[in-house]
């Protein structure tokens, strides 16, 4: 294990220097946000891949496949087609409107302040996704040195929050930059073909594994239907996707860095559930089907090559973590705390970077102390998608969509997936489809029944829309 432990040491390392040197990049808020709003489609492409493909589609993606088979893969089909329609269809408007947050976005759009209703949800939601990500860092470092969970937890997320405090986004996007290209290397071009020879080729695994394991739709068309609804439009509206739309040079960037983002993230979901598959083939009687990535390394791959993979999931990890945490930290920054006090007199940068370090230390205490935060996460997507949804897209595609129609939506929206969460249980499939329906139906009946936007506001929305007025000067 010498090997492997050198391997994580200078992947560490590297992540903190890289960090280092995102600090002298981050010199405006503009920087430290959305990287100055300067990525051309390559290094946008790969920041986008790192920060959706985390530690539930790498480890949590094996693991379906383990469960499942191939058709496992369909929770990170759904990131992908989620990326893919967010960039075929709203990236190119996205850029031009130059705000920072979603909230941002609807007050825009529909005029007067919406921005503490849905930031809170948005808050909710990027915490716990950052939980959810530091929380499976006990996974790999358990495997590594066979160490407590809370110690795995503050050791890698202090990591995450020392390089995202330092540069900000600049220091996430490159550091996204090395992870993807770790992960690709890790999971695609070792770790699958690997585990494939292994089980004896396409022809072995099929003699290996129940017949249902290659069929694509066993898992149920019930439940791909709510990861589509779940993940796929969680992905549409989530802050710490759209904060990585915002960092794009231009709307073309965007849109063709995002398509081949999209891409990969389907390349990646049938890996990960073929690994997952030959594992089962290998190992049939493992009690947790999430061991099946660690089991499957430990077994198969050389000392060094080993530390590679393992690095490889750590970078899952670390990327959606930072993405969360910064993503964060601009909500509680710009839609939260600007509308409960006035702005801070002394540098942006400073208090951005004090806000990411307080939320990063919060997330990682709240990971130490919870065992399973699953169904907190799926409260916090439930909510998202069910309460903002619709808000947000009809904002983008309706016209005739109102500030009056998008709060009772969101409110309403919200009610319904908690009570039907209440009454049908956290992870039941009910309480995203009962959300968006009361959302849908309370945001075209206020917006027919109330008047329309106000042309003033509507004229301000095309003119951002139309990259014709710029987005207002900052603070260093």
């Amino acid at each position: 294990m010498v090997g492997d432990y050198a391997v994580i040491a200078l992947y560490v390392a590297g992540m903190v220097g890289i960090g280092w040197i995102g600090m002298r990049l981050a010199r405006t808020k503009s920087d430290y946000l959305v990287a100055g709003r300067r990525l051309g489609w390559l290094m946008y492409s790969g920041t986008m891949s790192a920060i959706v493909l985390g530690g539930a589609s790498t480890i949590g993606g094996v693991g379906l496949g383990y469960t499942h088979g191939i058709s496992g893969a369909w929770l990170v089909l759904t990131i992908g087609l989620g990326i893919l329609a967010l960039h075929a269809f709203f990236a190119r408007r996205l850029v031009k409107l130059r705000v920072y947050t979603v909230s941002e976005m609807l007050d825009l759009r529909y005029g007067g302040s919406s921005t503490v209703l849905a930031g809170v949800v948005m808050w909710g939601y990027t915490l716990m996704l950052t939980v959810t990500s530091m929380l499976s860092f006990a996974t790999i470092f358990h495997v590594l040195f066979d160490i407590p969970s809370v110690v795995g937890v503050a050791i890698g997320g202090s990591i995450v929050v020392l390089y995202s405090v330092l540069g900000g986004m600049w220091s996430i996007t490159l550091t996204d930059i090395a992870q993807f290209v770790i992960k690709t290397i890790g999971i695609l071009l070792v770790l699958l073909p690997v585990a494939l020879v292994a089980v004896g080729g396409a022809d072995g695994l099929a003699q290996r594994v129940p017949a249902d394991f290659l069929d694509p739709t066993s898992i149920g068309g019930a439940t791909i239907i709510t990861y589509v609804l779940t993940y796929g439009f969680g992905l549409l509206i989530g802050q710490d996707i759209w904060q990585r739309v915002f960092t794009a040079r231009s709307p073309r960037v965007a849109t063709g860095g995002g398509l081949v983002s999209g891409v990969y993230c389907l390349v990646y979901g049938f890996a990960g559930a073929l690994i997952g598959t030959a594992a089962k083939a290998l190992y049939p009687n493992l009690g947790d089907a999430d061991d099946a990535f660690a089991t499957i390394v430990e077994h198969l791959l050389p000392t060094g090559v080993r530390g590679l993979v393992l690095a490889a999931a750590l970078s899952a990890l670390m990327s959606t973590s930072s993405g969360a945490l910064i993503a964060c930290a601009t909500v509680t920054t710009t839609d939260i705390m600007a509308k409960l006090r006035r702005a801070p007199s002394g540098s942006e940068v400073t208090a951005n970077r004090i806000t990411t370090l307080v939320l990063g230390v919060l997330a990682i205490g709240i990971a130490a102390v919870v065992d399973d935060v699953v169904a907190a996460l799926t409260v916090a997507y439930n909510i998202l998608v069910g309460g903002l949804l619709v808000a947000i897209l009809g904002g983008l595609v309706w016209k005739r969509g109102t500030r009056a129609g998008a709060l009772v939506s969101m409110v309403v929206g919200s009610v319904v997936v908690i009570i039907s969460m209440a009454v049908h249980g956290l992870l039941a499939n009910e309480p995203i489809y009962y959300g968006l329906g009361a959302s849908l139906l309370c945001y075209v009946v206020v917006s027919l029944l109330t008047p329309r936007t106000e042309d003033a506001v509507l004229a301000a929305w095309n003119r951002r829309l139309n990259g014709s007025e710029p987005e207002l000067a900052e603070a260093s």
